[in-house]
């Protein structure tokens, strides 16, 4: 069973009997032992069934359990879920990229984030599951993974990497797959490293969890994409910090999703940094450069800004309302040069993010969304560049929701 199972209809089921508490939303939890809480709902959605799992979630909450907890009892669903017409792993990708909205959001709103990943994840199709099978016995080289990939085996894929990570941690695997992605910028509008970047992100640190669902996503992915060939390392172009911050100015040029994917895969980099060598970073900022093409370095002007602040979220929300990217920025530019403000600025625009919300959304609204909350973190001493990537980010969410 498939419907549309709004904001409206999944705040009715939660206030339904009275307030709730939540607990500790940071902590982790064991998934692998699972339980009746996990298992219901996780069956609602691979099942599909958008009111069976809206409703199962908003039990759990009212009964005070955890809405982080419930987001980590997820990640084996989670992995499955398409995006058609598209290829790319849009959804797990957004999976991970909600861990880094929700320390912007007070503990009592965190309910509503997971209530949208939810119904995201439910009303989607999944990748049918590759069974679990035993690793290899044999030695295994990257480059069996790539012979496989460009056979078109995803099952063989899913073991060859299962085994390769047994063998050479996660750190080499991790490099090695990001370098493989790193090719095909141009080909996937960045996914190809972008998506798989906060894939493996989560994978990996999810030592709670069985990393074969991950893994066949990969595979299935990367076969899909046809991704099997590591490049050549990348030399031509300088990544001096003031060249940086001029590309930084160019990826938050221009409107519409192929201009908002620069800056989100040049968010992806920074976060697996720590996986690549200072040449093989340099590589990828490279193919990322060369990604964006032509475009132009250019400011957008918002003229007068007076105080440039909201200070409450009713007033924030009023102007949010309006859809109109450039009246927001204009009204919140003075916000950025101040850490107290950045922080407000950003638990409002989250917010705002999950009030708009009636049941359908494009999961580019929240990884767009954490990409630009980096850069208002990461270049906060360069206001330019923060303006026009919060211009380029509700630009494409207000057109989005206008629509």
């Amino acid at each position: 069973m498939e419907g549309r199972f709004g904001k409206r209809d999944f705040l009715k089921l939660i206030f339904q009997g009275g307030l709730y508490t939540l607990g500790g939303w940071g902590m982790a939890i064991n998934a692998k032992s699972g339980g009746a809480m996990e298992k219901g709902l996780l069956d609602a959605i691979e099942a599909s069934d958008v009111a069976e799992a809206s409703k199962l979630v908003a039990k759990d909450i009212r009964q005070g359990i955890d809405p982080w907890k419930i987001h980590l009892s997820l990640f084996p669903v989670v992995q499955r879920v398409l995006n058609p017409p598209f290829i790319n792993p849009h959804l797990p990708k957004m999976y991970r990229i909600c861990r880094e909205l929700v320390p912007y959001l007070d503990k009592d709103k965190v309910s509503g984030l997971i209530a949208l990943e939810v119904t995201e994840y439910t009303r989607r199709p999944k990748i049918k599951k590759i069974p679990m099978a035993a690793l290899l016995t044999s030695p295994v080289a990257f480059k069996n993974i790539e012979t496989a990939i460009r056979e078109n085996d995803p099952e063989k894929v899913t073991v060859l990497m299962a085994t390769f990570l047994e063998r050479k941690g996660g750190a080499e695997f991790a490099r090695r797959v990001l370098l493989l992605g790193s090719g095909y910028l141009n080909n996937s509008l960045g996914h190809s490293f972008s998506c798989t970047a906060f894939i493996l992100l989560e994978m990996l640190e999810r030592t709670d969890q069985e990393v074969w669902p991950a893994l066949s996503t990969l595979a299935d992915y990367f076969c899909k994409g046809q991704f099997h060939t590591t490049p050549e390392l990348r030399k031509s172009t300088s990544t001096e910090k003031r060249d940086l911050n001029r590309s930084m100015l160019r990826a938050a040029n221009g409107r519409g999703i192929v201009n908002l994917h620069h800056p989100i895969t040049r968010y992806a980099i920074e976060r697996v940094r720590k996986f690549l060598t200072q040449e093989e970073y340099d590589h990828t900022i490279n193919a990322w450069i060369e990604f964006m093409g032509d475009k132009k370095e250019v400011e957008i002007s918002f003229g007068d800004t007076g105080s440039g602040r909201v200070e409450d979220y009713a007033r924030f929300y009023e102007k949010f309302s309006k859809l109109d990217a450039r009246q927001m920025v204009t009204s919140v530019r003075g916000m950025i040069s101040s850490e107290e403000h950045r922080k407000k600025l950003g638990r409002f625009v989250v917010q705002g993010v999950c009030d708009r919300y009636q049941g359908d959304y494009n999961p580019h609204y929240l990884t767009g969304l954490g990409s630009a909350l980096w850069v208002l973190d990461r270049y906060r001493s360069q206001p330019a560049i923060v303006a026009n990537t919060l211009f380029q980010y509700l630009d494409f969410f207000f057109n989005g929701v206008r629509s």
